[in-house]
């Protein structure tokens, strides 16, 4: 099946569903406003008015007038020149969401590119052949500049192209699928450059995998409540009806699901003495409520992103006007991105928490690092430091993109957004929680061993079930880096919750 981009209109679903693989196709009717947009700046050019871009220079050099001869080569220009990314290469999953993103831009009309140009953008898309763009050099404004560059040199038959593993010359492979570079024409590589499309791609890239990990983070948490035979009561929806907060009552709600039906709860509901858990059970839909709630908004914002025109100029084709503005500023999708690590980070640390009081004897009341026989065996000791290794980690890449700005174009761009790189961390970021949550099922499907032949909910006994087809019990020590290699697999391929039954988890779309 192949997903539609219906430009201005494209659901997060269908952002997903490109990211993780799906084919995408433009809706045809985007083609006439295309050519009209494209006719419009021919007739600009043909006027011979000084419009920016279209025939001057570009940023400080605005001002110096470009002939009529030379515009072809002014667009070619712009994509070489400002082809000066470094660093390792985009994954591919992101870079398709990039190409995405930009054709949902372009096709709505206001761009000035001609629809053989789109058409090729397209046509790349669809046959996963996807350029080598390098993830340093954006600073936010004026568009991802380099990123895009990359992209765009590509099409004109500069720079190289990936198919699966293999990385080939860009004009060669585009031949080998029948393909042709393309000549630009005035307006069109800057209307390629200009835009917000690798920073909101790297963003979205991180929603999505936040998602993920904050929901294995909730059948985690429930399962550490069993672990640690805590108590349901506050996840009791009238305490949480009182404080209002969408997300806390939903967490609030999956907890109770998570946890209905265990056994091993109801083996202390009477005569058990402690008064009150530790926060790190007690307030899960307080914390993770919150996260939900910060992530729903970042996705607000990075939906209306992402169905934007974020170029300069934008092409007004029913007056032939050609008008410059900002929206290529992408000042909305640091703050989101750094909403979204904010989250990560809270995820992470209520888990780590949950961790460590397991290993704790004295708060868990479990056998000392959940190991039959501790003091020969150090059991879930170093796993623990992991942990706390890795939300230390995330804790120091978390400090907030949004706040920083360099100027750059000898000051004509005085502010910028940092947009990718508030963007960019939040895949390691999430794969650390993932680590994370991978090391909490470990520790806690092993503090539940112990309660045997007492068993958690049905959906919790399909989970340990699921992680114990993988990694068996742990009681003598072994070598440990494989076994939450293992459990992190289930947490980032979405097995996991997929086992507990996601009809049970909130997701970032409530519609």
């Amino acid at each position: 099946m192949t997903l539609e981009l219906k430009a201005g209109t494209v659901p997060l679903s269908t952002w997903v569903e490109l990211y993780r693989g799906a084919s995408a196709a433009l809706d045809p009717s985007c083609w006439d406003r295309i050519s009209a947009s494209a006719a419009a700046v021919a007739r600009i050019v043909e006027r011979g008015e000084p419009v920016y871009g279209i025939n001057t220079g570009f940023g400080k050099l605005a001002n110096i007038r470009i002939e009529a001869a030379d515009l072809g080569i002014l667009q070619r220009n712009i994509v070489l020149s400002h082809s000066a990314g470094i660093g390792p290469a985009m994954p591919a999953p992101v870079v398709r969401l990039m190409m995405g993103l930009k054709l949902a831009s372009l096709a709505q009309g206001y761009s000035g590119i001609a629809t053989a140009t789109v058409q090729l953008l397209s046509a790349m898309l669809d046959r996963n052949l996807l350029p080598v763009v390098p993830v340093q050099g954006s600073v936010g404004a004026s568009g991802d500049l380099a990123p895009l560059a990359h992209m765009s040199a590509t099409m004109i038959g500069i720079g190289q192209v990936m198919v699966g593993d293999e990385v080939m010359p860009a004009a060669a492979d585009l031949a080998k699928v029948g393909l042709k570079p393309v000549t630009l024409a005035p307006k069109e590589g800057l209307a390629l450059l200009n835009g917000t499309q690798f920073s909101t791609a790297y963003a979205l890239a991180g929603l999505f995998e936040a998602e993920r990990v904050f929901q294995a983070a909730l059948v985690t948490g429930a399962l550490s409540t069993d672990a640690a035979k805590g108590s349901d009561t506050p996840f009791d929806p009238r305490i949480h009806a009182l404080r209002k907060h969408p997300g806390q009552i939903e967490v609030a709600a999956s907890l109770r699901a998570l946890l209905s039906g265990s056994a091993i709860r109801e083996s202390h509901r009477v005569g058990d003495d402690r008064i009150q858990d530790p926060y790190c059970l007690r307030c899960q839909p307080q914390v993770m409520g919150a996260c939900l709630d910060t992530l729903r908004h970042a996705a607000v914002v990075l939906s209306t992103e992402s169905n934007s025109v974020t170029d300069n100029p934008l092409v007004f084709a029913d007056s032939d006007q050609a008008l410059s503005g900002g929206n290529f500023h992408a000042e909305p999708v640091p703050f989101a991105a750094d909403m979204i690590a904010l989250a990560l980070c809270e995820i992470g640390s209520l888990a780590e928490r949950r961790i460590a009081m397991l290993v704790d004897p004295a708060l868990s009341g479990l056998p000392a690092f959940l190991t039959p026989k501790p003091g020969l065996n150090s059991g879930f000791m170093i796993p623990h430091v992991t942990a706390a290794a890795l939300v230390a980690e995330k804790k120091q890449r978390a400090f907030p993109a949004s706040v920083d700005s360099i100027p750059t174009s000898a000051n004509q761009e005085d502010h910028v957004s940092m947009a990718a790189h508030g963007a960019r961390r939040l895949l390691e970021m999430a794969a650390n929680v993932g680590n994370v949550i991978g090391i909490e099922l470990l520790a806690a499907t092993q503090a539940c061993d112990f309660h045997a032949p007492l068993r958690s909910s049905a959906k919790l006994e399909a989970v340990r079930v699921l992680l114990r087809s993988q990694v068996p019990g742990l009681s003598d020590d072994r070598y440990f880096s494989d076994d939450i290699e293992s459990a992190a697999a289930l947490v980032k391929t979405g097995a996991l919750n997929r086992a507990a039954g996601r009809d049970v988890l909130p997701a970032l779309q409530t519609s």
